[in-house]
């Protein structure tokens, strides 16, 4: 029997479960402006994916840069959920490098 694809779905549920709280914790700690960098991270990780001859090592690496993609795209919406009061909202978030130029791009969102 080949198990190959029921554990790559186990793992890519847990791994897109872990995802929540990066986006939370992120948000919080970070704010939304960091969304160009977990982009790209994200997009670095699939390209990597696609040179890793592993098959476990490159659908693990493709789902957690998959994972980051889709966190950069819900950064934005968690931030204004802290705004409503959802979620605990910090104020002294880190500022990102190049953070006036970042202001002047539209976040993106799924």
């Amino acid at each position: 029997m080949n198990y190959f694809g029921l554990l790559t779905g186990v793992a890519t549920l847990l791994i897109i479960g872990l995802g929540f709280p990066l986006v939370i914790q992120g948000e919080r700690r970070f704010g939304y402006l960091w969304w160009p960098y977990m982009l790209g991270i994200g997009i670095a990780l699939i390209v990597a994916s696609l040179f890793i001859y592993i098959d476990w090592l490159a659908v693990f690496i493709g789902v957690v840069g998959a994972t980051f993609v889709w966190g950069s795209t819900e950064l934005k919406e968690q931030a204004v959920r802290a705004e409503i009061g959802w979620y605990p909202f910090n104020k002294n978030k880190i500022r990102p490098p190049f953070e006036h130029v970042i202001k002047k791009w539209r976040a993106p969102h799924l």
